[in-house]
């Protein structure tokens, strides 16, 4: 049975009643998987028509999360459809993705990414934050983009508690910067655990450096997701490739919060000798733009493609390190604290569990 254990609880007063936000960075500073328990009443946030005031408990899997300036902590639902739990069909009007957004001080937001609809210009501008009077436990802070198919919204619940669960058995296994150069670990032991199946995540640094306000110091930031769509290890060249699932990138800020043209969704695929292709899309729009920074390793080159949003190589303002774990299954893995390296563009930090005898190990 796999180990969950809870690192930080908050109550509807959003006070810390168990654990602390130091226990809980230090779980997602080492790659640990995170999900997030509240409990609400039916008719208090479902359908405050409804004269059911049931209790319902919810448990939500955050499978991208940040740590932003090694002490805050953040995580997106990465693969959410919009539903609803008592309707006939069971899923919501309008197909398309929810990423909700919560922080370790129960700050919470959402983005709506819709499948349907013209996409419309977006607004820079904040909207009205209007009040909920049915619903008194919801406070409604910004509205962003209402009328496009991305809006979004910053908020708060009052949930009647927060519950911060931790898997922590990932185990660092390679770091290095954004040229290759192995920091800590060894290609090695990704490639054996890897070849035995073991499940891998990767975290990057300075992922959202430019989605940052050009005027202000990217607040530092590691983004930490699974990859699993594809590995690849090309024995002779000694190069890993992996693609990661889904993932949201938000211009860094404490707390994390979404705002017009401030974030993004989309694919990586992140490379040993430092390489970082990106796949982004372009929300308001749904547009999906290819960004490539130029490498070579052995007799592979990378290569800039030609609808590139942006000059990836040539950017001034990235840092991040590349790093890779194994799990030990079981108690908390030992591993080395990530290096910052300043460099031209983000590199990935890849983790991996051990095999099918360790918890969270995937065959």
């Amino acid at each position: 049975m796999e180990t969950w254990q809870l690192a930080l609880e908050l109550n509807q007063d959003r006070e810390i009643v168990a654990g602390s936000a130091k226990a809980l960075a230090r779980a997602i500073r080492r790659g640990a998987d995170l999900r997030i328990g509240t409990e609400f009443r039916h008719n208090e946030h479902i359908d405050v028509q409804s004269t059911n005031p049931g209790l319902i408990r919810e448990t939500a899997e955050f499978g991208v999360t940040y740590l932003l300036d090694d002490h805050w902590t953040a995580g997106f639902m990465n693969l959410r459809m919009p539903i609803t739990l008592l309707g006939e069909d069971g899923f919501g009007p309008r197909a398309g993705m929810s990423f909700f957004l919560y922080n370790q001080d129960g700050q919470q937001a959402v983005a709506n990414l819709f499948f349907e609809g013209d996409p419309t210009a977006p607004s820079t501008r904040a909207g009205a934050a209007n009040p909920h009077p049915d619903m008194p436990k919801s406070h409604l802070q910004e509205t962003f983009d209402a009328d496009t198919v991305a809006p979004s919204r910053n908020f708060i619940y009052d949930f009647d508690c927060f519950r911060f669960y931790v898997r922590d058995n990932w185990q660092e296994v390679l770091s290095h910067d954004s040229q290759g150069t192995v920091l800590a670990g060894s290609l090695e032991s990704l490639a054996d655990a890897f070849g035995r199946g073991c499940e891998v995540k990767v975290g990057i640094r300075g992922l959202c450096n430019d989605l940052s306000a050009r005027s202000s110091k990217p607040i530092e930031h590691e983004v930490f997701v699974r990859v699993g769509s594809g590995y690849y290890y090309y024995c002779d060249d000694r190069l890993f490739a992996a693609g990661n699932h889904p993932l949201i990138r938000v211009a860094p800020t404490i707390p994390l919060l979404y705002a017009s043209r401030s974030w993004d969704v989309g694919w990586l695929l992140s490379r040993t000798d430092g390489v970082v292709a990106r796949w982004l899309c372009d929300p308001p729009w749904r547009i999906f733009r290819k960004a490539w920074r130029t490498a070579t390793c052995g007799g592979l080159s990378g290569r800039r493609h030609a609808n590139a949003v942006e000059r990836v190589a040539e950017s001034r303002r990235r840092q991040a390190t590349l790093c890779v774990v194994v799990s030990s299954g079981s108690g908390t893995p030992n591993m080395p604290r990530l290096t910052d390296t300043s460099c031209a563009s983000d590199a990935a930090c890849f983790r991996s569990t051990r095999g099918v005898l360790m918890k969270g190990a995937r065959r």
